[in-house]
């Protein structure tokens, strides 16, 4: 028998402020019992499940874990611009003329994570095109 991930946990100073951020990014919700001022509060979406945890540190220091996002029906771009719309900022921006490339944007705590490109992106089609 082996462990698996129950969820990612991210420490941060207002638990359910950013998880409803982070609700929001990935299409997901908060548990039922969460409320405002909650010390915890959790995301669930397609599979993934995110924790968030008050702690009374700030983030001073570069993430040493982060999240990877790759949109579904939309371009890296569409996202990028939806996830700053949702008051995520840019941090450096790594796409080049090419088209190849990520965007690094942060959470409104400053945790950093990054946009790819999506697998029709990468696979030369429009976002949400079925291969011919």
């Amino acid at each position: 028998m082996t462990s698996r991930v129950r969820h990612t946990t991210i420490d941060c100073t207002d638990a359910y402020r950013l998880a409803s951020f982070w609700a929001r990014v990935l299409d997901g919700s908060l548990a039922g019992d969460d409320l405002p001022g909650d010390p915890e509060a959790l995301v669930t979406a397609a599979g993934e499940a995110l924790l968030f945890v008050t702690v009374p540190d700030a983030k001073t220091v570069k993430n040493r874990v982060h999240l990877d996002l790759e949109p579904q029906d939309r371009t890296r771009d569409e996202e990028v611009e939806r996830l700053l719309a949702l008051g995520a900022s840019l941090v450096a921006d790594h796409r080049r003329a090419d088209g190849s490339g990520w965007a690094t944007l942060a959470d409104p705590e400053g945790n950093e994570f990054c946009v790819e490109r999506s697998a029709a992106e990468r696979a030369g089609r429009a976002a949400g095109q079925q291969p011919s």
